[in-house]
């Protein structure tokens, strides 16, 4: 499958960002982090049980960026787990190797990147302190531990002592609630104990994924810090992200949920930052051969069983919005094949135009606050060095 490159025929335009200004020769530059130059200064976010090598793939023949790794947890990669090798496993063609690891211990933090580094194995190592689930919030890790200051400090710094030239970098979030920011100052510690650059997501973990995200908090870290700030949080179109590196002064842009079912977002982000108004998203027709591909590419890597029940939430958000879509989907849902799947799209209206109310849609995690779960006591003592319990993956969010 290669994506169209044609010139679109037809006229594309959103009904929030009709206005916003095309980019200027210049205006933009490329993200340096380390030795790395990424050009548009796009990453997409590491998303736990998405972010595998065929959804990477996939994104990454619709235009150039970073494409980040599902996340891996330290311990188990120290340990030999097979499973969390397999999820931090790269493909053949993957350039630059850029990987999301969640640690809570600085020593295995430092065992993981040691290994990692050591069998040459990433370019490019994030760390996740952004994850605001409640099994992980619980028990202190993810986007509660920034509260504890010498603790995040140590895993820093363990982890950018053993990484090397590879880069470091590391992603969180505005703060656990509105009471307790931590962002600036999560900011600093990373720029002081050498990080090449960090990642915000402008909500807190009291909000999940709710309510707009405050990009204001990203021009407030960039204000804060000399490294690069990427800005994550509502990137929806290739526009927002022109609107929010205008107005927060960021580096670059990090796209989740945006891009979920839409790969094709790269392409149009691809177009915005060289100058250009954003391709006509594909008709039906294009995306149930996109989605074939993708199925195609999960059984390869996964198996066809396991990857056709990975597949069916993908399909989900890839018709969302359509004619029929309900339809489909329940049908999808029932699949237990890639036959099973080629006999439902072959089915499809292919000349259905891509439904323009469907582009701000939320897919994935959505919906509501929460009260952030903390350890018993957490906050009675913020200086305390106490190594959070370890979770699994299978716990992670991107944050």
């Amino acid at each position: 499958m290669t994506p169209e490159t044609n010139a679109p025929t037809e006229s594309y335009v959103s009904p929030l960002n009709q206005d916003v200004p095309l980019a200027r020769p210049g205006e933009f530059k490329p993200i340096s982090i380390g030795p790395l130059s990424v050009w548009p200064p796009v990453v997409l976010a590491p998303m736990a049980g998405v972010t595998d090598y065929p959804f990477r793939s996939i994104c990454k023949r619709y235009g150039a960026g970073l494409y980040v790794s599902e996340m891996i947890t330290a311990r188990p990669l120290v340990e030999g787990n097979q499973k969390t090798l397999r999820l931090a496993s790269f493909g053949p063609d993957e350039t630059p190797r850029s990987l999301q690891l969640y640690g809570v211990d600085p020593y295995y933090v430092g065992e993981a990147v040691k290994r990692l580094v050591g069998e040459g194995h990433v370019d490019h190592l994030d760390m996740n302190f952004g994850c605001p689930v409640r099994k992980v919030t619980s028990k202190g890790g993810g986007a509660a531990l920034p509260v504890k200051r010498r603790l995040l400090e140590a895993i820093v710094r363990s982890a950018v002592k053993n990484a090397g030239k590879v880069p470091v970098t590391i992603k969180f979030r505005l703060g656990v609630h509105d009471a307790l920011l931590t962002f600036l100052d999560t900011g600093r510690i990373a720029e002081a104990e050498g990080c090449a650059a960090v990642g915000l997501h402008a909500r807190t973990a009291a909000q999940l994924y709710s309510g707009e995200a405050r990009w204001a908090a990203i021009g407030e870290l960039k204000q804060a810090v000399s490294i690069p700030v990427l800005g994550n949080g509502d990137i929806w179109e290739a526009q927002d992200a022109l609107r929010m590196m205008r107005e927060t002064d960021c580096d670059g842009v990090i796209v989740g949920r945006g891009c979920l079912g839409r790969p094709w977002l790269f392409r149009e982000l691809a177009e915005v930052f060289d100058g250009k108004p954003p391709s006509t998203p594909p008709r039906l027709g294009e995306i149930a051969d996109v989605m074939q591909e993708h199925a195609k590419l999960l059984a390869t890597w996964f198996g066809e069983r396991p990857a056709i029940r990975a597949f069916r939430r993908h399909a989900t958000w890839y018709t969302k919005g359509f004619r029929g879509s309900a339809e489909l989907r329940e049908r999808v849902m029932q699949m237990e094949s890639l036959e099973d799947l080629r006999g439902i799209l072959a089915q499809v209206d292919r000349e259905q135009v891509f439904p323009i109310v469907a582009v701000r849609v939320p897919r994935g995690k959505s919906g509501g606050t929460q009260v952030v779960s903390l350890p018993h006591g957490y906050l009675d003592n913020l200086e305390d060095f106490s190594i959070p319990e370890e979770i699994t993956e299978d716990a992670l969010s991107g944050g």
